[in-house]
Formats: structure tokens, sequence, C-alpha cells
């Protein structure tokens, strides 16, 4: 009975990407900012539904992990897609920012505490 659905939730993220298991490109981590570019550029070709889908959610800035569990989908299947979108123009990528200076380590203890206290 339920057996069809977990196929189909198989088989989905490998039909989503045509059948790719790695992305084109090594521009994305989980907390790489996505942005769809508005409007697209003329030369664009038409996105696919699921490309649509993470346009839409790319109107304002959305990190790979946050894009991922909005569409849930996985994080693989959707850095794939958002390889195609960025090679059609269609994204723009901001890598995470590099920590400057040294960590905050009362502000980290605090955390430590705070996941201690759960």
């Amino acid at each position: 009975m339920g057996g069809g659905d977990a196929a189909g939730r198989l088989v989905r993220p490998f039909t989503l990407t045509g059948g790719r298991t790695r992305p084109s490109r090594a521009d994305f981590t989980l907390i790489t900012t996505v942005t769809a570019v508005d409007p697209p550029p003329a030369r664009a070709p038409r996105p696919q539904p699921e490309q649509a889908r993470i346009l839409r959610r790319c109107a304002q800035p959305v990190t790979v992990a946050e894009l991922a569990a909005l569409l849930d989908l996985p994080v693989s299947v959707v850095v794939i897609l958002l390889c195609d979108l960025l090679e059609a123009g269609r994204i723009h990528v901001r890598p995470p920012r590099p920590v400057s200076g040294p960590p905050d380590l009362e502000l980290l203890q605090k955390v430590r505490d705070g996941l201690g206290r759960l």
C-alpha cells in the first residue's frame, strides 16, 4: 500500500536532476546565499517546474540550507538545480563571508551552556 509512496520519493530527486548525482560547480555550501536575477536574462531558457519553485523562493536572499528545507528536497538535489540556474544566469550567488578576528569565547560559552540545559 504505502510502498509506492516510498519508491516515488526515492525516484523523484533522481528525475529532478536528470540522473545527475554531482553538481557541475563547487560554488555552493550550506550557507551560500542565493538570489534570483530580476528580470531574468533574455537568453535564459524557461525554467523547469522545480527550478521555478527555487526562483520564487529566491526572490529574497536565502541560503542553500534554507532553500532545501523550504522545498523539502535533499540539499544535493537543490545544489544541482542551483548549478543549472547559475549557468543560465538566473541567480546570483554570494559565498559566506569569512570570519575575521578571534571567536567570541563568552558567546560560545553561553551557547554551550544553553545547549547543555536542553
